[in-house]
């Protein structure tokens, strides 16, 4: 079996910045163990599997499966291995449609180009307050005696947020090295599955950014997930109401950088718009 493989940086408009995923075509479903198999191989935050639907071939169909699998499991929502499935569509097969629809586990996400970048349309994952003392140990282990302003849960997407107080800055944001096994240690309720730790944007004309952010997921084999689309639809949720405002730009503060914008629509969904470039291409043969 041959398989057209792609590597596609998210969430940037230069090559080796964002946030790299691995985007697969399969023409027939596999078993799962070997979606998990050739995710683990990839070994990036996720690798992505698109699959035809209604024998319509990669090019002409608007409709496809798309599963997502990080080095250890499925996951139920990504948003950069989303951007990259539909680049690798639009950029790479040419697809003569306008908007591309996608069937997962988070419902139906659909994607559309819009000049240079990608529109991705996604469900607003709004986080509810998370006492802290409950956490306590696995707060210390994030961000140490940093000062913390509000936590947060989101239970549909298993995401803690941390918001550092506006005394902090972006500095302090970046300089953060929590330990993967210290995470792991302070939560093992299975509740947790990645951590955003974010920020408000300075108060300043020379601020272009309204948020930044940083997330970090060892407990699905991802240390520090360099810009995540999912971790941004409960970011979004939760600055929109803080900031009063619908449209934000974000960046993510990893070694890679990414830059992502947020714009709440008036049916309470989500649209994440960035650009993606596809570095690599070939064949995995099984």
């Amino acid at each position: 079996m041959e398989i057209p493989v792609f590597t596609v940086d998210a969430f940037t408009n230069v090559p080796f910045k964002g946030n790299p995923a691995a985007i697969c075509l399969i023409e027939n479903e596999l078993r799962d163990d070997l979606y998990q198999s050739i995710a683990a191989e990839m070994n990036l935050s996720e690798t992505a599997f698109i699959t035809r639907l209604n024998s319509m071939d990669f090019s002409s169909g608007a409709r496809f499966g798309l599963r997502w699998f990080s080095p250890k499991n499925e996951v139920p929502l990504c948003g950069h291995a989303t951007l990259a499935s539909a680049a690798v569509l639009f950029y790479m097969r040419k697809n003569v449609n306008p908007v591309l629809v996608f069937e997962t586990l988070s419902g139906e996400l659909y994607v559309r180009q819009h000049e240079e970048s990608l529109i991705m349309d996604f469900p607003l994952n709004k986080p509810k307050p998370q006492d802290q003392r409950e956490i306590k140990d696995l707060l210390k282990a994030a961000v140490g005696d940093l000062p913390i302003q509000d936590v947060c849960y989101s239970p549909t997407t298993k995401k803690l947020m941390v918001r550092l107080a506006d005394a902090c800055d972006r500095s302090e944001l970046v300089s953060l090295r929590p330990e993967a096994e210290s995470l792991l240690r302070n939560e093992t309720t299975g509740k947790i599955n990645s951590l955003i730790i974010t920020l408000k944007g300075a108060e300043s004309t020379q601020s272009v950014y309204d948020f930044y952010s940083r997330v970090f997921a060892p407990w699905v084999g991802v240390p520090e997930d360099p810009v995540t689309g999912s971790a941004h639809t409960v970011l979004a949720g939760y600055w929109s109401e803080k900031l009063k405002k619908k449209k934000m730009l974000a960046y993510q503060c990893s070694s890679r950088g990414g830059e992502v914008k947020l714009e709440i629509r008036n049916d309470g969904r989500l649209d994440i718009i960035g650009q993606a470039q596809i570095i690599l291409q070939g064949t995995l043969k099984i």
